[in-house]
């Protein structure tokens, strides 16, 4: 019997009906038969089969149904994910919904139509496939992250090597990349190899607190510093002692919050807003931004001294587009981790959309395309995902002698302008249509020339 062929267990005590069922299928399946509770368990233990065919009246009771419901119960303690099949008699049909209940997959009446019995079995076997092939992507996504990152690309290698060298000091790091290429997984990924991983790991949006709040958020303040500070409050550089502060968008640190962090910097202590003590704090700093410091520097919105103290080791995350293969195994893993969710276990990427996947730009990056693969898992109907259920556009027909980067911007310059003009000029509808933030949204209006 090539070994090559599925397995299947035919658990039932008449021999004849044993016998007439391995003619009909021992032509697709490698079949394995046992009569009674005993031989079902020691035949599944030794073959580890797939799909199971169960009757319910076994010996030594044959009219009862004890011995089935037992065995099923013993199998699918042994291998939960294994297809039993119950053959039932029509007297059995409400034992053997209560079987389903219990774990058995599907259940068939007797006398068993033949053509009906393959095609139970070959869906039993794809689902079975699917939810291996799904066990075995969820180890290799395992084997192959770093610290939950995903990339076997050259530039993401040269990132996971940086990061392995850089934890191991507690030198401030600054990380600069594009919005959604995971600076903050990055940083995280620092403090959790670092001496420090014991310690809180905070991390604070630099951009999204008003300026006028942001000194208290970072230093704390005391009772009756300012109208409204009805009692003492540590702030983020407090909560991180012994451990990792993360700013990101420190880009956006407006220019006297700036002068008190350098000063933390260079004496690792602090005072609230309001108080005269000066409070001892050990944490590392670790900075992001996806805004040009050096701009910022030139025209005077970001101190010199502040950014050589910020930047003892300056890490370069690359842009989704440009880590090549990383972009196929990055949308399978979210799709199969949505699908998952979404109940639809069997959904993959039609050819046109992974093309369409590759030849789109991918502005707002990872992030952008966790957003569209989440919303196709929801979205595609039947067992694959179009480009249109990612919201892409497939069969672009570009000029001949375009390079990659032009036909980048003028599918990025087409999708900028559509989505302004759905939505009147409206640069929040926009960008959230589009998955990207709105610090994004305006760099790439200013990048393809596109009036505000």
């Amino acid at each position: 019997m090539p070994a090559s062929k599925p397995k299947l267990l035919i658990v039932d005590d008449d021999e004849e009906i044993r016998t007439q069922m391995r003619w009909s299928l021992g032509t697709d399946y490698e079949i394995f038969q046992a009569g009674n509770r005993e031989g079902a368990i020691q035949q599944f233990k030794e073959n580890t089969p797939p799909v199971v065919l169960l009757d319910l009246g076994l010996p030594p009771r044959p009219n009862l149904v004890d011995e089935g419901m037992n065995t099923l119960a013993e199998i699918v303690q042994i291998a939960p994910k294994t297809k039993v099949i119950i053959i039932s008699g029509q007297g059995e049909r409400e034992n053997a919904l209560e079987a389903i209940g219990r774990g058995a997959y599907d259940f068939m009446s007797k006398p068993v139509d033949t053509d009906e019995l393959q095609l139970v079995l070959k869906r039993c076997y794809y689902v079975a496939d699917l939810e291996r092939d799904y066990v075995s992507m969820q180890r290799k996504l395992n084997e192959d992250a770093f610290e939950g990152m995903l990339g076997t690309s050259e530039p993401m290698q040269k990132v996971f090597n940086l990061v392995r060298k850089v934890a191991t000091s507690d030198a401030p790091v600054m990380i600069l990349g594009e919005s959604g290429t995971g600076k903050e997984m990055v940083a995280n990924a620092i403090h959790n190899r670092s001496s420090k991983a014991d310690g809180p790991f905070v991390a604070i949006n630099c951009s999204a607190i008003p300026e006028s709040l942001l000194e208290s958020e970072l230093f704390g303040h005391e009772k009756g510093s300012f109208t409204g500070a009805d009692s003492t409050r540590v702030g983020k550089i407090e909560q991180a002692d012994g451990g990792t502060l993360f700013l990101d968008e420190i880009g956006e640190v407006p220019l006297n919050v700036q002068v008190k962090l350098l000063r933390f910097l260079q004496e690792s202590y602090i005072e609230r807003v309001g108080g005269r003590e000066q409070i001892p704090v050990k944490a590392r700093i670790v900075a992001a931004t996806n805004a040009d410091l050096k701009k910022g520097m030139a025209d005077g919105t970001f101190r010199e001294d502040f950014y050589f103290r910020l930047s003892v080791v300056e890490l370069n995350l690359p842009p989704l587009r440009d880590r090549g293969e990383d972009i196929d195994f990055i949308a399978t893993s979210f799709l199969k981790r949505f699908a998952a969710e979404a109940g639809n276990g069997g959904l993959g990427f039609s050819s046109a959309a992974l093309k369409a996947i590759r030849a789109y730009p991918w502005s707002g990056n990872v992030r952008e395309l966790q957003n569209r693969v989440r919303r196709a898992a929801i979205m595609a109907e039947g067992n694959k995902v179009s480009p249109e259920d990612l919201q892409l556009p497939s069969d672009r027909k570009l000029p001949s002698g375009t390079t990659l980067k032009e036909a980048r911007e003028a599918l990025e310059k087409e999708m900028i302008e559509a989505a302004l003009k759905k939505h009147k000029n409206k640069v929040t509808a926009a960008a959230a249509e589009l998955g990207i933030s709105r610090p994004t949204f305006y760099e790439l209006l200013d990048r393809l020339g596109i009036k505000r």
